[in-house]
């Protein structure tokens, strides 16, 4: 008779995480946790503060854009400004709505300047079109940044912005470091979901911020500038504490609220959701991605809006993926029960 060999057998791999540690152990490791996120969020936040000129030319972008929107929703391949000159005296000035003015093409430039210069046709002298293709834009006329605080309110306003930096900064050291202490509890088949939603809920974050940022806030601020000069309020500028209060919440928002395909599934993965479930539950989604869409953005009605057809949207994305994944197990059930019966 064969002994029992001390290799160990294909099926006895350990289900569990690393070593069982008492609770005082595990404080500790939840302490030295706290402190290395700290300390990383802190060095981050000082390299931020060194480079906050860059961050703030980074957060005043969506201001500049909105700025040159002299039309809400106008193309981007559309010139939005033609100005006619006759030496230094503009004549006309306006809006092109195509990108030709008569025969002249006038390209895609966001500015476009014509000349008039005399040629001579023979003997009579007349007046001929020119495109000048690296005339200086015309003065903008948006709102402004500005500190309404004393002599302390930039400093503050800095700290803040290099704060938001410096956690973004220090994201994958934090990350890392919470893995490294919630990583040896989970089991081997628990790892591999739990990797599979964080690289999924880390693309769906990054794609949240950047649709807020480069989609959503441009228009965003021109909606606000337009409801403010339609209530016959001038809007001559904005203090600069809140713009970036107003754009760093709604980023942060957006990317949180982009998670919610990812707290779905889960839910269906475990069993406590399915298609059916998740079907039923569609008009009661409505309401409440109304209400995330309230409490994760600004109080800016357009944003709001935005936010809530965005998680409908990821919503119903959920909702096909859970079709297709009880499809798919349906499938395999009668693929096995049929070669069962065989």
């Amino acid at each position: 008779m064969a002994e029992p060999s001390d290799e160990p057998q294909p099926g006895d791999e350990p289900v569990e995480g690393g070593a069982v540690k008492s609770f005082l152990e595990h404080l500790e490791d939840l302490r030295w946790m706290l402190v290395k996120s700290g300390a990383a969020v802190l060095l981050a936040m000082m390299v931020c503060l060194f480079g906050v000129r860059q961050l703030v030319v980074i957060l005043d972008w969506p201001r500049v854009r909105a700025e040159r929107r002299h039309v809400a929703f106008l193309p981007e391949n559309t010139n939005q400004i033609v100005t006619v000159q006759l030496g230094s005296l503009a004549l006309y000035s306006g809006e092109a709505k195509s990108n030709k003015l008569g025969p002249i093409d006038l390209g895609t430039n966001q500015y476009v300047t014509l000349q008039l210069n005399p040629v001579q046709v023979g003997s009579n002298s007349l007046l001929a079109l020119a495109v000048e293709t690296n005339g200086a834009p015309p003065p903008s006329h948006g709102p402004k940044l500005l500190f309404m605080g004393g002599p302390g309110a930039p400093f503050m306003f800095a700290l803040h912005v290099a704060f938001f930096g410096g956690l973004l900064l220090a994201s994958p050291f934090v990350l890392y470091f919470i893995g490294q202490f919630v990583m040896p509890a989970l089991k081997i088949k628990e790892k591999k979901y739990f990797m599979r939603a964080f690289i999924f809920g880390t693309i769906l974050f990054l794609a949240g911020v950047s649709f807020a940022y480069f989609m959503v806030m441009p228009a965003a601020l021109k909606f606000a500038e337009l409801y403010g000069t339609w209530m016959g309020i001038e809007v001559p500028f904005w203090p600069a504490p809140e713009y970036a209060g107003f754009l760093i919440k709604f980023m942060f928002g957006m990317g949180a609220g982009f998670e919610l395909p990812v707290v779905l599934l889960a839910l269906v993965k475990i069993g406590l959701l399915d298609y059916a479930k998740l079907s039923s539950m569609r008009r009661y989604m409505i309401v409440g991605n109304l209400i995330l869409g309230a409490l994760l953005t600004t109080p800016e009605p357009f944003t709001q809006v935005i936010m809530a057809i965005a998680l409908q949207l990821l919503y119903e994305t959920s909702v096909w993926i859970a079709w297709y994944w009880e499809r798919q197990e349906k499938r395999r059930a009668a693929s096995a029960s049929g070669a069962g019966k065989n």
